[in-house]
């Protein structure tokens, strides 16, 4: 019974990854393929500048609501089984591993998806309620002050490891919020490269007045 709820948990978490919000968008919206036009990241972001601002939001929704319903589906199957408080909490975690798996490597776009770091902030606001408005808030002060989305983004994930640590004391939720961010960092890897390559080095890449230029 519990080696097929967690199968059933860990399927559910890699299909519900593999939906292409962004593909799927932009497809019914612009007729294109978001993996083919701007910064070709099948994301939140590249949806935001190639279809349109609420479009973004949508998407970004989507993504995020993806995430978080892994984790959280993944608990409630568990929890028909009755298992114990380490083992619930294992899977919830796996699931959102998996969820994120999903997203980069969609079955439904033969493996080619996108970086994960939306669903990364569904995933992680399920496992630490506090982590959304924490992060919002975070983002939109940086936002604020860079003007620059995309760093924005990305810098203000690490107020999860931070929530982990003072707000919920889990060892756990520190490691895990860690570990799982490194799948959209090694996956954004060739795109920052591209983007210091295009841009003529790292000083210009940061100091880049134009918003389009900063995705």
């Amino acid at each position: 019974m519990i080696a097929l709820l967690i199968a059933a948990s860990l399927v559910i978490a890699y299909l519900l990854g593999s939906i292409p919000s962004a593909y799927m968008v932009g497809r019914f919206r612009k007729g294109v393929d978001i993996r083919k036009v701007g910064s070709r990241n099948m994301g939140a972001m590249n949806t935001f500048y190639r279809v349109g601002f609420w479009y973004g939001i949508l998407v970004l929704v989507l993504d995020i609501g993806k995430g978080a319903a892994a984790v959280a589906i993944a608990g409630a199957l568990m929890r028909l089984a009755v298992p114990t408080d380490f083992l619930l909490l294992l899977i919830q975690l796996i699931a959102g591993v998996v969820v994120v798996l999903g997203h980069a490597y969609p079955v439904f776009l033969k493996f080619k998806g996108g970086k994960g770091g939306a669903t990364c902030i569904g995933v992680l606001a399920c496992l630490m309620p506090w982590g959304a408005p924490v992060y919002l808030g975070l983002f939109l002060l940086l936002l604020v002050i860079t003007r620059f989305p995309t760093l924005s983004y990305a810098v203000a994930f690490l107020c999860f490891p931070f929530l982990g640590w003072l707000v919920y004391h889990s060892g756990a939720l520190i490691i895990y919020s860690v570990a799982i961010l490194l799948i959209p960092g090694l996956l954004y890897i060739p795109r920052i490269k591209e983007m210091r390559s295009k841009s003529g080095g790292w000083k210009h890449l940061f100091l880049r007045r134009n918003l389009k230029d900063r995705l």
